[in-house]
């Protein structure tokens, strides 16, 4: 009887593994084939194809296959950078349509270019679509904060920043901004005889943003920021080399050497942030009137009021949040800028000669210098336009949802190739691939031919919050550069916009500076 009893046992204990066994292979056929194929022939129904689905990697190696081969050389002096950039955009595009699947693993992901849609996406009906969740590298890397938060945490964060970058309060910063440009064109001139010098402007302006965010949205200088950035500039490396990759649920826990590599750096800089937030808590404290208006300030007065909604963790994942977002933006905007200036001369001439009018004998502009540069604005829309420095953004739908005539299921990722749309010729003329600043002469609007043709910060109430920042600094920069320079290519620039992240030189940006002889008291014209 006792022997019949531990057979049984052991006979039940085998059969339930092997249930189990069982539930788990099903699972996983699920998940790894038989839901591809269902949504495969659920979008064909529907006209939509794409490159077929591979049991697990799905069309991840064809895609790396083509951004290797795409950036393996330099490219010519053109602006027709979406075969480099988006190359799998590109390529399935001439076979597929402009709406089509493409497969991140399991995980399918349907190409929306048709500016309607996207408008649909990001306001009409964009309560049914949200922010996907970030690679875990990339989570680390920008923060739990307005970047990836959603719902209500979202809005109640929201709502505290947004006074930091209202547009008067930015004005404020412009004589700060100014220092901080100055003291950077002094270094480039400080070693050299000569009235000429070649620089990389990428590393310089990266250098120059950080000291910007440093003072102007944190209140401290740039010795309090500068270990943070250099932080986040090594988990960048990471986090980019982990998007050539099949993300698998878990793998972050593995003791792998990028994962026990990333989580050192997210510590240090955690803990270099914690010291900022604390050395502000004493100073504040000290001080009549609260921590201002930057971000770091607003932060800090709403968790002293209401610390059950902002923790001392949520401050932190902010401040890296517009570290890394805050940096990047302007820093990739600036020095596209610079290199579209000196490939196309005549419009720089125009910049300068705009800025010399408006600011006349001033040695710096002012705030209100700024607001009048016009030409300058319609040329940093169009860098905008012809290097976004997102290239695409990825929504979800919450549920089954209707998109124009398309029948879209709940949990679908929706794959908006901005650097597309804002190429497509159909949008914006047959000279979408050149640089002509004049389309913006009647605002953004006006320059294609559909108003949501120009997206380069978002769409809807996600709009980059500190896009008004980005922009004042990059005119107020370009403004003080035109004044004391003319500047060229050098000859060692090699074109090759790559993506790290976000759009960015593969080789630098050498530009030559040639310093200009002073004006003798050039007064407005008007």
């Amino acid at each position: 009887m006792e022997y019949c009893l531990l057979w049984f046992y052991y006979w039940f204990k085998v059969v339930g593994m092997s249930l189990l066994g069982l539930v788990i292979v099903l699972k996983i056929v699920v998940l790894l084939w038989w839901r591809p194929r269902r949504i495969e022939v659920h979008f064909a129904k529907q006209g939509i194809r794409g490159p077929p689905y591979k049991f697990f990697i799905g069309n991840v190696k064809e895609l790396v296959e083509m951004m290797i081969k795409a950036s393996a050389q330099p490219m010519p002096h053109s602006h027709n950078i979406l075969p480099r950039v988006l190359s799998f955009y590109h390529h399935w595009k001439k076979i597929y349509g402009a709406t089509f699947l493409v497969w991140f693993g399991p995980t399918a992901r349907l190409t929306v270019s048709d500016p309607d849609l996207i408008r649909e996406i990001f306001t009409t009906k964009s309560e049914f679509y949200e922010k996907i969740e970030a690679h875990p590298l990339v989570k680390q890397l920008e923060g739990d904060g307005l970047l990836s938060l959603k719902g209500e945490k979202w809005a109640h964060h929201r709502k505290i920043i947004t006074p930091t970058f209202h547009m008067e309060n930015l004005k404020l910063l412009v004589p700060v901004v100014a220092k901080s440009v100055i003291n950077m064109v002094e270094q480039w001139s400080s070693s050299k005889t000569t009235d000429e010098v070649e620089i990389e402007v990428s590393e310089w302006f990266q250098t120059l943003t950080e000291d910007v965010i440093t003072r102007t949205a944190f209140g401290s200088s740039y010795e309090d920021g500068k270990a943070i950035f250099r932080l986040q500039s090594q988990q960048m490396v990471l986090a980019a080399e982990a998007f050539q990759k099949v993300s698998i649920p878990g793998y972050r826990f593995f003791p792998t050497r990028r994962n026990i590599e990333s989580r050192k750096l997210d510590k240090e800089t955690k803990k270099s942030l914690m010291k900022l937030i604390d050395r502000r808590r004493e100073s504040s404290g000290q001080e009549k009137g609260g921590s201002g208006k930057d971000l770091l300030g607003l932060m800090i007065q709403a968790s002293n009021s209401c610390p059950n909604l902002v923790t001392v963790h949520d401050i932190v994942e902010e401040c890296k949040s517009f570290f890394f977002a805050g940096k990047q933006t302007t820093a990739n905007l600036l020095t596209w800028t610079t290199v579209l200036l000196a490939m196309h001369p005549q419009w720089q001439v125009e910049a300068r000669e705009e800025v010399l009018r408006v600011c006349g004998s001033r040695d710096l502009p002012t705030k209100d210098d700024v607001v009048k540069l016009k030409t300058l604005g319609m040329i940093l829309n169009e860098s905008l336009r012809l290097y976004p420095p997102t290239i695409a953004t990825i929504r979800r739908s919450k549920t089954d949802v209707e998109l124009g005539c398309y029948k879209i299921p709940r949990g679908t990722e929706l794959l908006i190739p901005i650097l597309a749309v804002h190429h497509d010729q159909a949008i914006w003329g047959n000279d979408a691939n050149e640089f002509n600043p004049g389309r913006f002469a009647d605002g953004v609007a006006r320059a294609a031919k559909h108003s949501i043709a120009f997206i380069p910060f978002g769409l809807g109430v996600r709009t980059c919050i500190g896009q008004n920042l980005a922009i004042l600094q990059a005119k107020l920069t370009l403004a003080i550069l035109l004044q004391r320079f003319s500047f060229r290519l050098a000859p060692t620039y090699q074109h090759a916009p790559t993506v790290l992240m976000l759009l960015y030189p593969q080789y630098g940006a050498p530009i030559i500076f040639k310093r200009l002889p002073k004006p003798n008291s050039i007064h407005p014209s008007t």
